[in-house]
């Protein structure tokens, strides 16, 4: 296994011609399971494309991952290249890719692992081309964040203008887009934050703001009709006695929470999946200003692996970006 200090200087100039650089995780445990390692560039078959990384979103998943927590959902192979979403440029297409070309900027959430490396072949299908304005930075920390936070307001079968929706987690990338996204629908969102992150999250529309450290939510708020965990653990078991009597609760972070509801509570666990028909609009609104995406930190390369436990940990509002070029 090689260590992440034996290629720290090591730039793309001087690299084999045909490899780049992939952070790969070899066992589960700690930050120390990664190692940053030199993989041969794969060729894009029918309907795939190469692409250049560029950037790349840091995600509660790698963590999760990591530490062996969803090894029963995701069952990888190690050593495995970790990373869910990113911005770079094709390079190359296979055969039958129509509409794009060499040199095209391009994002997306993968659906899979495999971002943290230089080189990626992803589906033709699964792209969305970078708008104008945007960054890779900026791209990169659009399409899990931003996807994840928009189906988890489709799941409800109510319209939700007027409604009461609660969101735990609110300062995260997802809990960021989830906001403003039940505010455009005209809810009456109830956010729970950090200390340091309420004028974020007030900043973004939010009708109320709780300090989750200091306050108890289950005090404050009551029949709430969409109940959105970004959190887990025991706020999932907190959140039942605060939903109206037709309410329902969506969890990313508790994929037991349907088992978890008290008889005549309705619980639902979402998993993100694909739609680049919207995330190309929304990747537009950022683009134009008539969305926010907050960037809490970029990082290099090398350093994903601290950051990947800061995502753990606890960190600024927004999300952890890293940029391949730094």
């Amino acid at each position: 296994m090689s260590q992440l200090a034996d290629l720290e200087h090591t730039n793309s100039t001087s690299r084999p011609i045909g490899h780049g650089r992939a952070l790969r995780l070899h066992t589960y445990g700690s930050p120390e399971s990664f190692s940053v390692d030199s993989v041969s560039v794969p060729d894009p078959g029918p309907g795939e494309v190469l692409v250049e990384v560029k950037a790349a979103g840091v995600n509660g998943l790698d963590w999760k991952i990591r530490d062996g927590h969803v090894r029963n959902i995701f069952r990888l192979e190690l050593p495995a290249t970790l990373g869910i979403e990113m911005a770079g440029v094709v390079l190359q297409t296979g055969p039958g890719v129509t509409g794009l070309v060499r040199g095209d900027r391009v994002m997306a959430a993968l659906g899979q692992c495999g971002a943290y490396a230089d080189h990626l072949v992803i589906d033709a299908e699964k792209l969305v081309l970078t708008p104008e304005g945007l960054s890779d930075v900026e791209a990169a920390a659009i399409p899990v964040a931003a996807m994840t936070a928009w189906h988890v307001l489709q799941v409800v079968d109510f319209d939700l203008s007027e409604r009461r929706v609660l969101i735990h987690g609110a300062a995260g990338g997802v809990g960021s887009f989830a906001v403003q996204f039940a505010k455009a629908a005209g809810a009456i969102v109830y956010a729970t934050a950090s200390t340091k992150s309420l004028p974020h999250v007030r900043s973004l529309g939010a009708d109320k703001v709780i300090d989750y450290r200091h306050q108890h939510f289950e005090l404050l708020v009551a029949d709430i009709d969409l109940v959105v965990d970004l959190v887990g653990g025991d706020v999932v078991d907190r959140s039942w006695a605060v939903l109206s009597p037709d309410g329902i609760l969506v969890s990313i972070a508790a994929p037991d929470v349907a088992s978890r509801a008290p008889q005549g509570r309705r619980g639902v666990f979402l998993s993100n999946r694909p739609d680049t028909a919207r995330l190309a609009e929304i990747a537009q609104q950022v683009a134009t200003g008539a969305l926010r995406s907050t960037i809490a930190e970029v990082v290099g390369f090398y350093d994903l692996p601290s950051a990947i436990e800061r995502n753990r940990t606890g960190h600024a509002p927004g999300k952890i970006v890293a940029d391949f070029t730094r």
